[in-house]
């Protein structure tokens, strides 16, 4: 193995082993909190952190098996599903993440009617729709025999071997792409903007009734009057910063990949299996990221982690006061013998 290759399956590594335990700490979350649980979102984190779990402990354990021996790792059957499994997994993913942003759009821009709008029956109906949509690629891929082991990226994917089929698989690689990728972009950039837009409105209203308070407040202290600035510039930048989050994340995770994939189809333009490679890593990414950008980084998640874990700390210091006590009533019982 060359030191590009030790270093791309240690970077595999870090990546499996840090979305493991994150997404595995949303799942905690989820199943420990009842409010977690009551909340419409929830239903889409939890779908996405199953795609995320799933997309760890099968299609990137592969991945770093064919980057260690350069080849398919185990039988075509195996390689066949968990390249099925990749298409799904990806597709599903971003259609959550589009399905997040939906729901965050109905619940700034329409706060009155957002509970009539957004039910766990409408939920149910757009996971319903996220998971026909993504099962049928894979599906039509299968039945074509276009899925294999690409050397590219090292992975079980989507892959054509017969010449003939080429301008069949363009086409449905562009048609693949333009519906996950490039409608999940659309559909963030939609929503995002518009919570964006609503976020700065509220914004701009506080900051008219903070400056007038300011005036009025004539003998105010100039260090509270100066926090209350910093407040004011911090809340301006908090909702920028959570949008451009969510979709820069997006797009710094998978359109390195989606492009390559698109220019892989052009026989003109050459492409390093280390960049291949590279842009899978940067695939596997967004697994990792997922977990905090939507979850894990958030107040509820916060407290019921503390929750847990205070919990955990009680429960071991009762039982060890309990340990205590016992051994010393048995020293007593001993010292009256």
């Amino acid at each position: 193995m060359s030191i590009w290759e030790v270093i791309l399956a240690f970077v595999v590594v870090v990546l499996m082993l840090v979305a493991l335990l994150a997404n595995v700490l949303v799942l905690i979350c989820f199943l420990y909190s009842a409010d977690i649980r009551k909340q419409v979102p929830g239903l889409f984190i939890l779908n996405l952190t199953f795609c995320n779990l799933l997309m760890t402990v099968s299609n990137m354990p592969l991945t770093l098996a064919g980057i260690i021996y350069k080849s398919q790792p185990g039988g075509d059957q195996i390689c066949h599903i968990v390249g099925f499994l990749e298409t799904f997994l990806t597709t599903n993913s971003m259609l959550s993440m589009a399905a997040l942003s939906i729901d965050r759009w109905i619940a700034v821009v329409f706060p009155l009617s957002y509970h009539s709008k957004m039910r766990y029956r409408d939920a149910a109906l757009i996971l319903s729709y996220t998971w026909l949509h993504s099962v049928s690629f894979p599906i039509v891929a299968a039945s074509l025999s276009w899925v294999g082991f690409h050397h590219l990226y090292a992975s079980c994917t989507l892959y054509n071997k017969r010449p003939e089929d080429r301008t069949q698989f363009v086409i449905f690689t562009g048609v693949f792409h333009t519906l996950s990728f490039l409608l999940s972009l659309i559909v963030l950039c939609f929503t995002y903007l518009k919570v964006l837009k609503v976020a700065r409105f509220h914004c701009k209203r506080i900051d008219v009734i903070t400056m007038q308070t300011l005036v009025l407040l004539v003998d105010i202290h100039p260090s509270v009057r100066e926090r209350c600035l910093e407040e004011q510039k911090r809340r301006r930048q908090r909702a920028t910063k959570k949008i451009s989050t969510f979709i820069g994340t997006f797009i710094l995770c998978f359109a390195p990949y989606v492009i390559t994939r698109l220019v892989e189809l052009s026989s003109v333009v050459h492409i390093s299996s280390h960049w291949g490679i590279i842009s899978k890593c940067l695939a596997y990414s967004k697994v990792v990221s997922d977990p905090f950008v939507y979850s894990l980084l958030r107040h509820q998640y916060k407290k019921t982690w503390k929750d847990i874990i205070n919990k955990i700390l009680k429960r071991s210091s009762i039982n060890s006061s309990a340990l205590t006590n016992e051994s010393h009533d048995r020293n007593i019982l001993q010292l009256k013998e």
